[in-house]
């Protein structure tokens, strides 16, 4: 098992019409680590709107005649999806398209509502009925009642805002407007920038911005809602300052691009002096530093660089297989290890290894990549992890739904290290994730236990599924 983000976010809207789905096509492939399960873009043409959404990847679902076939327009959104709730099927593709007697609505979400199944059984027994199990539905419905007696679109997703709890930032798109949210707390990272000929591109990491040769502007304020409307672009910030800011820190360990910025943050550099810190807290006699491709390689450098001990490349991943999380069951994801990861012999024989990754979860692949690396003729193994363990369920937006399977949650770390096979483990302390985001503003939940929001039994992977008992 391993960990995933969520969901990615694009939007584009232009003063002009134009081939707007070719230029959300390219910032969903720069925010495809993000979500590899689905994905959909929704043009739209002067209100009318267009859409395509399909299951795989960004090159598998948008072909060339696929793009060219999309209406022409000024304005469009498009969203990568990984769900932590609801299955894998069409009817999840976000985004999300909604009819409603004022207009049309398109919303594309990252990230998981703490609160979503309360809203939902309120929206169900005031006659909503939906067609998808995400929590992006609940949030276009809430919207849609709102708008129905708002002056505006904008209002209407403030008042929204007042009902949603948790990690929630927002591409939405209305007939004539397109709309960038983040929630109170800032869980999720979203940005703005803008081309030479005026567009403006909203994307959740600033690595998408520079995709499509958009220039950074700024990093959205935790609850702040930024319209783009034909008249220029302004700001409501009615909700900005309401709750303390909790980035999710796991974004700079793991999930962003390492190109990217987030919140004047480099990730890259966030992911160096994570190794820097491994390399001080736990030092090992090794000939060689490796990482585990791609999230372990910046703190392996960094773990070089503090320690003196040389990088090398250790492993290699095969660039045509998705992440070992895919896989469906844990036969398959083994076999998905050997076919993603191949050790470079000529490192790591007969060397003492330092080996980083950015967690372990379950143990179980960690256990397959220290077995290929003996196979190979390590002489010692001493694996470093670039995160504190995982001891507790995320309900903002990462993919852990349960304490039970986390392995730190009911082993010791030295029981951990005797079951992976390495000769020793060392974690990322929890103090240190202040001198990463370099600010007390993140959420380590998922590490401590400390929710910003209010946690109920109900909120789990599979909230939305009813049991009988609950039903007649």
């Amino acid at each position: 098992m391993s960990i995933h983000e969520e969901c990615g976010v694009f939007g584009v809207f232009s003063s002009h019409r134009g081939n707007v789905a070719s230029l959300v096509y390219y910032g969903l492939y720069a925010l495809q680590h993000r979500g590899q399960e689905s994905c959909g873009i929704v043009v739209n043409d002067d209100g009318v709107f267009d859409s395509h959404k399909d299951l795989g990847l960004v090159s598998d679902v948008f072909s060339a005649e696929t793009l060219s076939r999309m209406s022409q327009g000024n304005m469009a959104v498009g969203h990568v999806r990984y769900g932590t709730t609801g299955g894998t099927n069409r009817n999840n593709c976000q985004p999300v398209e909604v009819n409603h007697q004022k207009g049309k609505l398109a919303v594309a979400h990252n990230g998981n509502l703490s609160n979503a199944r309360q809203l939902r059984d309120m929206q169900e027994l005031s006659g909503a009925i939906f067609h998808t199990t995400s929590d992006t539905e609940t949030i276009a419905y809430l919207v849609t009642r709102e708008r129905l007696t708002s002056s505006s679109i904008e209002e209407a997703v403030s008042r929204a805002m007042n009902y949603l709890e948790g990690a929630y930032s927002l591409c939405l798109m209305s007939s004539r407007k397109m709309i960038a949210v983040r929630d109170s707390y800032g869980f999720r990272p979203l940005c703005y920038g803008r081309m030479e000929d005026g567009t403006y591109v909203i994307a959740s990491e600033s690595c998408a911005l520079a995709a499509v040769g958009a220039v950074f502007e700024r990093d959205l304020l935790p609850g702040e809602i930024v319209v783009f409307t034909k008249d220029g672009i302004f700001s409501r910030k009615e909700h900005c300052g309401r709750q303390p800011k909790k980035l999710c820190v796991f974004e700079y360990i793991y999930f962003a691009r390492p190109d990217s910025v987030i919140d004047g943050v480099s990730v890259h550099g966030t992911r160096m002096r994570a190794g820097e810190i491994l390399a001080q807290t736990w030092p090992a006699e090794a000939d060689v530093v490796i990482g585990v491709p791609d999230s372990g390689l910046d703190a392996a450098l960094g773990y070089s660089h503090a320690s003196g001990i040389p990088y090398g490349i250790g492993l290699i991943k095969n660039k045509y297989i998705g992440r070992t999380f895919i896989a469906p069951g844990q036969d398959n994801r083994v076999d998905q290890v050997k076919l993603k990861l191949s050790p470079v012999v000529e490192t790591v024989r007969d060397k003492r290894v330092v080996l980083i990754d950015d967690s372990i979860v379950r143990g179980t692949t960690s256990e397959r990549i220290v077995k290929l690396l003996r196979e190979a003729g390590a002489a010692a193994i001493h694996m470093r992890v670039s995160a504190p363990p995982f001891l507790y369920p995320c309900y903002y937006g990462t993919d852990i739904d349960s304490s039970e399977h986390l392995i730190a949650y009911s082993h010791t770390v030295k029981e951990i290290a005797q079951r992976i096979g390495v000769d020793s483990l060392g974690y990322l302390p929890l103090n240190a994730l202040k001198e990463l985001a370099k600010s007390e503003g993140y959420c380590s939940a998922c590490f401590d236990g400390n929710y910003p929001t209010e946690i109920t039994t109900e909120n789990n992977k599979n909230k939305f599924e009813r049991k009988l008992s609950e039903i007649d």
